[in-house]
């Protein structure tokens, strides 16, 4: 039997694996306790998710309700299937840069020290398995904010003759610059992922994503922007814009394009890599583009305000350089540009947005 654990396995990129798996005839091994309910509300949560990998794939989707900060049972699950687990999939976190400030020892624990927790017992009981890493762009705190950037009627653009032209690279520094206190746990938690994989030559690698989207995304204010617009948009629920005239630039890359990547490593990993990756130049948008975007797919105007104040450390331009990956491997591909996934994410929850808000779509 060969198995995948998979952490955070009903949220977006974990649900999105546990299905990619689960379908290849792997045993998934799902761990998730819902703290995205905990962090941003009961709309956010993801038992609805949960519940449909139950019922879809059975006794191939296992699931533990556990916190990845308890390391005793972390060491028991991997204990339990020690000799069989062929890779690990870390896509748990506190996501919010905003909801950090909030519980500084909430964030760093779920993010730094719940990787600590998987690494170890990975080290411990699976050490020739594949340890994946969710990370983040926000590794890199507001240093992309000194980019000469040039305004666009709709969005901020890269000056055409900058080295980033094409997306930003692996090379950007992530010292000295304002992280958030949520880049700050996830810089720990990123560089201890290379360390078990320099220091005990394990075979890891962290993605560090732009901002990654798709129909399985419980969006919320505070994170997941592309499906909480779309949801916001469909419903006619308010909508706040902040900072940078609303044409803040983000890269969208769809979890399934993410997880072919994932899988593209997984058939030939590497010891302590790091990986920019993201819709790069191919899905892109600002925050007006997608608004328009998301108006033409709903047929209504959404109900919008804009707030002078920036979120802080928030990226102005963020479009990634998937360029070292596709050098690794090539055979990946992306499918899905942001029309695509705005236009999926709408189609596939739109009848559970009316059951839940009886709003007429």
């Amino acid at each position: 039997m060969s198995v995948v654990i998979i952490t955070g396995s009903t949220g977006l990129i974990g649900s999105q694996a546990a299905s990619f798996f689960a379908e290849m005839g792997f045993d998934v091994v799902g761990i998730d306790n819902d703290m995205r309910s905990y962090f941003f509300g009961d709309g956010a949560s993801t038992t609805w998710n949960r519940q449909r990998l139950e019922e879809s794939f059975g006794n191939h989707y296992i699931h533990h309700d556990y916190d990845i900060r308890d390391q005793v049972s972390i060491d028991k699950l991997f204990k339990y299937y020690r000799g069989q687990i062929e890779l690990i999939i870390h896509a748990a976190a506190q996501p919010s840069h905003d909801w950090a400030a909030r519980e500084p020892h909430t964030d760093f624990s779920v993010n730094a020290v719940g990787t600590l927790n998987l690494l170890e017992a990975t080290r411990q009981y699976a050490p020739e398995a594949v340890f994946i890493f969710t990370s983040t762009n926000k590794v890199y705190g507001d240093t992309p904010n000194q980019l000469p950037l040039i305004e666009q009627e709709l969005r901020w653009e890269i000056d055409p003759n900058h080295t980033y032209k094409h997306g930003i690279r692996e090379d950007m520094s992530i010292d000295q610059t304002l992280h958030s206190l949520f880049g700050a746990s996830k810089v720990a938690a990123d560089v201890l992922v290379q360390e078990y994989g320099r220091y005990f030559n394990m075979k890891t690698a962290c993605f560090r994503g732009g901002c990654l989207t798709g129909p399985n995304h419980s969006g919320a204010q505070l994170h997941g922007f592309l499906a909480y617009l779309m949801k916001c948009t469909a419903l006619d629920e308010p909508y706040t814009v902040f900072g940078y005239k609303g044409k803040q630039v983000r890269d969208n890359i769809h979890s399934s394009d993410l997880i072919n990547a994932f899988y593209e490593f997984y058939k030939s990993p590497r010891s302590a890599e790091v990986y920019n990756i993201g819709g790069g130049r191919f899905s892109n948008c600002s925050m007006l583009e997608a608004i328009q975007i998301c108006e033409e797919i709903a047929s209504r105007e959404l109900n919008w305000r804009y707030s002078d104040q920036n979120r802080k450390g928030d990226h102005i331009w963020w479009i990634s350089d998937n360029g070292k990956f596709l050098r690794h491997y090539p055979n990946w591909q992306q499918r899905y540009d942001v029309p695509h996934i705005l236009q999926e994410i709408y189609e596939a929850n739109r009848e559970r947005w009316l059951k839940e808000s009886k709003v007429v779509l």
